[in-house]
């Protein structure tokens, strides 16, 4: 049983060694601690702030500019956008014209031909009410022809 406990220490002996990297790593770390901290003096730290500080001052000068530009060329194309929209309602008007033109023509033959049926149709009524009265003046001159004789019959008083 002795052996096989020792058996074991050594497989985790080297399981240790093989597959635990913490002291590796630890050991890098404080390489790179020591690079970069003590070595350099903070150097990189200080041009990274001037970095900063010039990165920030030049997006301030750039933006602002920038802003400008931007509402100039803004303005622009408002403009231009305006006057394209302008062109466009005016070539939309020139190809409608000829449309309601023809649109209108029509409708001006189709409202004459339904004016000269009217007409006619008036025509008609006209010639139909003028026989019904001259039927109704002749059935009331036969009456009062009638009537007159009728009147003839009777001494006057």
């Amino acid at each position: 049983m002795c052996r096989a406990s020792q058996t074991l220490y050594y497989v985790g002996d080297i399981q240790s060694r093989l597959l635990d990297h913490r002291p590796v790593i630890s050991a890098e770390i404080r390489y790179f601690v020591r690079e970069f901290e003590e070595k350099r003096g903070n150097r990189e730290s200080r041009l990274l702030e001037s970095l900063n500080k010039m990165v920030v001052e030049s997006n301030d000068q750039i933006q602002s500019t920038n802003v400008e530009d931007m509402n100039q060329q803004l303005s622009d194309i408002i403009k231009r956008l305006e006057a394209a929209n302008h062109m466009a309602e005016r070539v939309q008007q020139r190809e409608q014209e000829p449309q309601q033109s023809v649109q209108l023509q029509t409708n001006m033959e189709r409202l004459k031909d339904e004016w000269e049926e009217f007409l006619k149709e008036q025509q008609r009524l006209k010639e139909v009410v003028n026989e019904e009265h001259d039927k109704a003046v002749a059935q009331l001159s036969i009456k009062y022809s009638e009537m007159k004789k009728d009147l003839t019959k009777f001494p006057p008083i």
